[in-house]
């Protein structure tokens, strides 16, 4: 029995889909964060360079092996490889990105959860009316406790269950229609905001103004990393959305409005973000706990904060929830293809072994707060298991799988076929064709033996 695969019902769709799975929390959390900690506006301007250099020639490169094999990822894989007499083993990168969908989920769901539990909170006035060191205390407490982050990694799993569960139509495309303009809604109440009643100036400043003395080595990998972190290469979802991608559907277009979209929201977000920290003289090289704890003590400070603190955490939910389904949906597809499981059994399954990877996550910040997996190793000595799962995804399985399709499509698939398949300028496909084949590889790997040397 062959297998039938649903596509989406326009390429509008499909863009809605693929833009909420770049855009989540490593526009809205990582990359303000991480903006803070390497330097502002030299570490954007290498984040910008990077994602059209690197990260979008490898996106395209991704999505089009998805939409000419119509399957999952590594099934897809498979097919690719075949076409061009390659061995069958090449696949190997479907399932790089199907683990690495599946381990990213796991994680990515308690950090949900953290963003979920915060929002009765600053609905309720909580948070407004704790001083700063009870909102530093109040994150504390929450990853301390056991049962408060094991229940709400379990909320934010089931509602990602509950919308993949639908299929593409169904469930998919409804839902990404609310959640993405929604997003695009509370963002834009943000940034007035920020506009309003932040320090504009300074938040400009720290994001736009170019020391080039602060661009080194350590900053130009952590943008490069930030990049294909953010729009999501290497975890198999651009291969799943990409096959049910129609053929009429112009993908290099499509993959340039993906990428600009998404590096659009993490700038936005880092000009709604920083005004108000540094209104309020707070510090924005916080690290993680700048979303946690430094933007809850500015909402604190600031008239109409439990508005707008509730607005900033329902933004952080949908931004996660719209990243989630797309990491959901790499597995589920796979199962539904290769074993033939129905749409809700694959989608229980792979949500079942999701939310139990996922709890040694939500328990690693308290009950297995002590335990480290890789105790034996000296760099994972201390490294306990949400931070190792974050760490092996990122700088090992993204990367392998960036470098693996890098070279795949570079040196293995033919002129001919690249041409058919992108329909683009000549001149435009030889600098494509030249990023992919030795730009792309070089960069990615330069990150992953920086991360693991």
């Amino acid at each position: 029995m062959t297998f039938k695969h649903e596509t989406w019902s326009s390429s509008t769709t499909f863009l809605l889909a693929s833009i909420g799975a770049a855009v989540g929390l490593g526009n809205i959390w990582r990359f303000p964060y991480m903006a803070g900690t390497n330097g502002g506006g030299s570490f954007v301007l290498i984040y910008i360079l990077a994602t059209v250099l690197i990260a979008l020639p490898v996106l395209i490169a991704e999505t089009m092996i998805g939409r000419r094999g119509k399957m999952s990822a590594p099934i897809s894989m498979k097919r690719a490889a075949l076409e061009v007499k390659a061995s069958h083993h090449w696949q190997v990168v479907g399932w790089l990105g199907v683990i690495a969908a599946f381990l990213i989920l796991s994680f990515y769901s308690v950090i949900g959860g953290w963003v979920l539990s915060y929002i009765p909170h600053t609905l309720l006035g909580s948070i407004h009316e704790a001083n700063k060191s009870f909102v530093s205390l109040s994150f504390e407490t929450l990853l301390k406790s056991a049962w408060s982050v094991s229940l709400w990694h379990t909320v934010f799993i089931t509602l990602t269950v509950a919308i993949v569960i639908g299929g593409i139509k169904t469930g998919l495309e409804k839902a990404l229609r609310i959640l993405m303009p929604a997003l695009l809604f509370l963002l834009i109440i943000i940034l007035t905001y920020a506009l309003v009643a932040g320090d504009v100036q300074k938040g400009a400043d720290f994001l736009f103004q170019i020391t080039f003395s602060k661009i080194n080595s350590s900053v130009i990998l952590a943008a490069i990393g930030q990049a294909f972190f953010s729009i999501g290469v290497g975890i198999g979802i651009m291969f799943t959305y990409g096959a049910y991608l129609p053929e009429k559907v112009s993908l290099p277009k499509a993959c340039c409005i993906i990428a600009f979209a998404d590096t659009s929201v993490a700038v936005i977000a880092g000009l709604a973000i920083f005004p108000i920290v540094f209104a309020n003289n707070l510090d924005p090289s916080a690290g993680p706990g700048l979303v946690f704890v430094v933007l809850p003590m500015a909402f604190n400070q600031m008239s109409g904060g439990i508005i707008i603190g509730t607005i900033f955490f329902l933004l952080l939910a949908f931004a996660a929830l719209t990243s989630a389904i797309s990491l959901l949906e790499v597995p589920v597809a796979w199962l539904e293809e290769k074993h033939k499981w129905t749409r809700r059994g694959s989608t229980i399954a792979v949500g079942l072994g999701v939310w139990a990877v996922g709890l040694a996550s939500a328990l690693s910040t308290n009950i297995l707060a002590e335990f480290h997996p890789l105790w034996f190793i000296e760099r994972f000595s201390t490294t306990g298991i949400l931070d190792l799962l974050d760490y092996i995804t990122g700088q090992a399985l993204l990367p392998l799988g960036g470098v693996l399709i890098s070279i795949f499509v570079g040196w293995k698939m033919s002129h001919k076929t690249l041409q058919e398949e992108l329909n683009i300028n000549s001149t435009i496909f030889k600098v494509w064709y030249f990023l992919v084949r030795f730009v792309c590889p070089t960069a990615i790997l330069s990150v992953f033996f920086t991360a693991w040397l």
